[in-house]
């Protein structure tokens, strides 16, 4: 079965950690202790931001007094979401999409209960944590 998490060839490291043990996939590091939201951020590689950028697509070629050219056409209402870090283009979004960091989702299971309080056991395979 495949296991699809993400390798980031910048770090060397699968996007994914667990707590005490390996998975069953052998991959990702494994953590003694069970980390804070900002901690397994981290340890599943998911400290990174996401960007909404134009998208575009290349014209068909212009040749005119023997000059050949090809220009960008701007996708009207789509955007690219891409990854600050290495500029992989994640997905193509509409106008509305909103975008949430990675920080951001973790930071609202933290407010729920007041804090670092939550405790996570494995993230990082779908950027998701599973409170202990």
């Amino acid at each position: 079965m495949a296991h699809n998490i993400n390798y980031n060839e910048q770090t060397g490291k699968h996007s994914f950690f667990s707590v005490k043990e390996k998975a069953w996939h052998n991959l990702g590091q494994v953590v003694q202790d069970y980390p804070t939201s900002a901690e397994a951020i981290m340890h599943a590689g998911l400290n990174y931001g996401v960007e909404k950028r134009p998208l575009f697509t290349m014209s068909q070629e212009i040749i005119s007094e023997g000059l050949h050219s090809i220009g960008n056409i701007r996708v009207p209402d789509y955007y690219s979401t891409v990854r600050n870090d290495n500029d992989c283009v994640l997905g193509v979004v509409g106008k509305d999409y909103h975008i949430v960091q990675n920080r951001d989702a973790f930071s609202f299971f933290d407010s729920i209960v007041g804090g670092d309080g939550i405790l996570y056991e494995t993230a990082g395979a779908l950027g998701k944590g599973y409170g202990k």
